[in-house]
């Protein structure tokens, strides 16, 4: 499973992408204007730090405006996978680029069915929401699980890109499920890779190893 960032804070993925398990970055128009800079500014640094997917959406709602925007953002860097939502005019867009040889994210899908729509229009990679779906009482790895059967059925190129993970345990599921892609915050992603027992085995083997007073020469 590909561990994408869920980010476009620059020193974060410059931090996780010195670890060497990050293959791409999710963006979106909230997380660029924390930043407080210019969107195709943190979107070209972005793609210089990770060499896979840099996902970057679209803010017009209609078919030929979203098309319009994604053919500059396609621009940017060949890195960059256009996002694009599970609308109907989403969806035209999608096609469209995909028919231009473009890379698109296709993102808040919360059914199957939607998933299967926009891999059926071209979309390289589909972004279920488990955590939101979660919010409202549905078990969102249900739709994970029921969009890769799906994938795998017709053997369709789309991955399915677990969205919206709100912990360790979610990013554990994705895994399980079969999943082609997780993206995770920064934090959940940090705090999967420790454990305590982890801490005190290292620390007792440094313990004896001192107690040896040796060096390694």
């Amino acid at each position: 499973m590909k561990f994408f960032l869920d980010t476009a804070e620059v020193k974060e993925i410059r931090e996780a992408a010195s670890w060497g398990i990050v293959d791409g970055v999710t963006t979106n128009p909230s997380l660029i204007a924390k930043s407080g800079r210019p969107y195709a500014e943190v979107l070209r640094e972005i793609c210089e730090l990770i060499d896979g997917p840099v996902s970057a959406e679209v803010v017009a709602t209609e078919a030929a405006a979203m098309l319009e925007e994604g053919l500059k953002l396609a621009k940017l860097h060949k890195n960059i996978v256009v996002k694009c939502p599970v609308t109907i005019d989403g969806l035209k867009a999608t096609s469209a680029l995909s028919r231009r040889g473009i890379r698109v994210n296709v993102t808040l899908i919360f059914n199957p069915l939607q998933g299967l729509a926009a891999a059926k229009c071209g979309a390289a990679f589909l972004s279920p929401f488990v955590g939101r779906l979660d919010d409202i009482g549905h078990d969102g790895f249900e739709i994970i699980a029921q969009l890769v059967r799906i994938i795998s059925n017709y053997s369709l190129p789309s991955q399915v890109l677990v969205a919206s993970i709100r912990s360790p345990g979610h990013l554990l599921r994705a895994a399980e499920s079969g999943a082609h892609v997780a993206t995770i915050p920064f934090a959940i992603l940090k705090q999967s890779l420790h454990h305590p027992l982890t801490e005190i085995g290292l620390e007792k083997f440094l313990a004896d190893w001192r107690a040896t007073h040796q060096k390694i020469e």
